[in-house]
């Protein structure tokens, strides 16, 4: 009889252990996701050179994988749903390794951006999984709380692990470890989840939504590439030719979510106000995060001339400073409400922009960047708190998984659409500026974040206009028990 009482005593201890673990290894593969996502922007210029990358070509090795990650992350979610999470999951982390180790051995810029688009790919499928497998784990209680919050916080570590391991192993060893990183990390993640975490599988249909899943590809693609073409003039017809197949395409599969039985993207979720609020700010700020990150970097490595590494730790102020403004909404949001942060957020973030529409060819980092990046941190901290949790709120438990997967999916396609919009800005300003190269980029990096500041404003009205959730009702949802949300 003892026996067998200690038996039963140490299987739910056993079990309740064995989650904590899964937490490890699920938050790993969050980890290297979000590190893929910044890893790369310090090691860009070196990588240009030593592989005679066009300025137009190499905005795609950071393009490529957001595209990706964004156009394929709802198929990647039912995908996760319908064929069993855990066996996605150890696919997709495969899949990533494999991608990764691709991408660290590429010599032609077509095989460079070839892998980082395996690795949207696969990203795409293993985020979702991740945070699926999180919820069988958790599923309810104060623990799935605080197994969220740490779930979450990867997101901000590993965008600054991302800035300065990047910049490090560019400096001190080889661009192309940030490529080869990637491996052993997926290893440990897949090992670990396929010892530590069962499998689990939605009920109900399975059935694909395919002729969503091509419209939304090949339109969002169509959109990217036109934007990334009219460096060559808006008159182009590689230009608006793909900009209007793109708009055509994405009309097209608004119609067909419309009509067939299982869709890829449940109109009703995008279409609750509040919710659609959450999806366009998540849009508008992955593009001035993912798009105007990227010529903030080029601004400090290309006209100050800072080393990768030291141009990792110059960027890292406004990630500290987001972290630190999450934390104090997140704690705050019962009491502020939503609408507040949402639209006192982008103000911020605008701010910051057109401070850096003053930078020159012979500024210096503590006047033409410091004070931007730190505004930049309190704006991006105010908007993503609210941005995640209005994207759940209310939502029908059968549509949480989409819901969560759109606000991700909005804020990859705004920064892959962001970065192909400035990138061509960039170039036609520099091409047009006189002086010197350097005062002719900055003069290019001046108008891509006076155009970033126009679009991280436009997110203010329509929190206003959009948001209706009062203070008290949002609270109640906050502790209701309502779909978790990671920050």
């Amino acid at each position: 009889m003892a026996t067998q009482l200690a038996a039963a005593e140490v299987q739910p201890r056993s079990k309740e252990k064995g989650k904590w673990w899964a937490l490890v290894f699920l938050a790993l593969a969050q980890f290297m996701v979000v590190l893929d996502g910044t890893i790369v922007n310090l090691a860009l210029p070196r990588l240009q050179v030593e592989m005679g990358i066009s300025d137009s070509t190499r905005s795609w090795v950071v393009t490529a994988y957001a595209l990706a990650l964004g156009a394929f992350l709802l198929l990647g979610g039912r995908i996760a749903d319908f064929w069993g999470r855990k066996r996605t999951f150890i696919l997709a982390a495969a899949g990533f390794a494999a991608a990764s180790l691709l991408g660290g051995i590429a010599q032609q810029s077509w095989e460079l951006i070839g892998a980082r688009a395996l690795q949207g790919l696969f990203a795409a499928l293993l985020a979702p999984a991740a945070l699926a497998l999180l919820t069988v784990s958790f599923p309810g209680g104060k623990e799935r709380g605080t197994a969220f919050a740490i779930f979450g916080s990867i997101s901000g570590v590993g965008a600054a692990v991302g800035v300065l391991l990047g910049g490090f192993l560019t400096d001190y060893v080889s661009w192309r470890w940030c490529f080869f990183i990637n491996v052993p990390i997926a290893v440990v993640a897949l090992l670990g989840v396929g010892r530590r975490v069962s499998e689990s599988r939605a009920g109900g249909s399975t059935r694909y939504d395919w002729p969503g899943v091509v419209l939304a590809a090949l339109g969002l693609g169509s959109l990217v590439f036109g934007f990334t073409n009219a460096e060559h003039g808006w008159g182009a017809p590689e230009a608006w030719g793909f900009i209007l197949a793109g708009v055509v395409l994405m009309v097209l599969f608004v119609v067909v979510e419309k009509k067939v039985q299982h869709p890829l993207l449940p109109l009703r979720v995008a279409t609750e106000r509040n919710r659609a609020a959450a999806f366009c700010a998540s849009f508008l700020a992955g593009a001035v995060l993912i798009g105007g990150i990227l010529f903030i970097n080029y601004y400090i490595q290309i006209v100050l001339g800072f080393a990768p590494f030291i141009a990792g730790i110059a960027s890292l102020p406004m990630t500290v400073v987001l972290i630190v403004t999450a934390g104090i909404v997140a704690r705050n949001l019962p009491v502020l409400g939503a609408k507040i942060p949402s639209a006192v957020g982008p103000v911020f973030m605008a701010a910051a922009m057109l401070w850096l529409t003053q930078v020159t060819a012979d500024g210096n980092y503590a006047v033409a960047m410091l004070p931007a990046l730190i505004l930049l941190g309190i704006g991006l901290g105010m908007v993503f708190v609210p941005m995640q949790n209005l994207a759940l709120f209310g939502v029908d438990k059968d549509d949480a998984g989409v819901a969560s997967a759109l606000v991700n999916a909005s804020q990859q396609i705004g920064g892959s659409l962001g970065i192909a919009l400035f990138s061509t800005i960039a170039a036609a300003v520099t091409a047009a500026a006189g002086g010197t190269q350097l005062a002719a980029l900055s003069a290019g990096y001046s108008a891509v974040f006076l155009w970033a500041a126009g679009l991280a404003i436009l997110a203010a009205p329509i929190a206003l206009l959009l948001i209706d959730i009062n203070r008290k009702t949002f609270s109640g949802a906050a502790s209701s028990d309502a779909p978790a949300v990671h920050l």
